[in-house]
């Protein structure tokens, strides 16, 4: 199976910049470099091996009429886009990506303790 390639969007450069701020801010400076040998060492190698790896993200239960709204819109995008939305779930954080023609796209990194994705301002 050929590997994949892996772009990671700004979106989730912002993510990074966010939780290395929070991680600065809490004392544990270590904690940002261990997420980021987590990403290079695993998850970036999985995911170019096995992309569809991940839990398909729309499988999940809608639990509102908010969230079954956005998750319309959000599946009306995806057509436009013609790709795959996935969770990779890793030990202390999701990361959400899309599988589109043979690239792997970094979408949001969340810790598992965050609400949900945003997506505005993605697309």
């Amino acid at each position: 199976m050929p590997q994949v390639e892996i772009r990671i969007t700004s979106n989730f450069e912002r993510n990074l910049e966010a939780i290395d701020g929070y991680f600065h801010e809490a004392g544990i400076p270590d904690a940002f470099g261990n997420l980021l040998d987590e990403l290079n060492d695993t998850v970036m190698p999985n995911l170019e091996h096995f992309p569809g790896m991940g839990r398909p993200f729309l499988d999940r239960a809608v639990g509102s009429m908010e969230a079954a709204n956005r998750e319309d819109v959000m599946r009306k995008k995806l057509r436009i886009v013609s790709g795959e939305l996935f969770e990779y779930i890793m030990t202390d954080y999701l990361v959400l990506y899309l599988r589109q023609d043979g690239v792997i796209h970094l979408l949001s990194i969340k810790h598992h303790r965050q609400l949900s994705f945003d997506f505005a301002g993605r697309w």
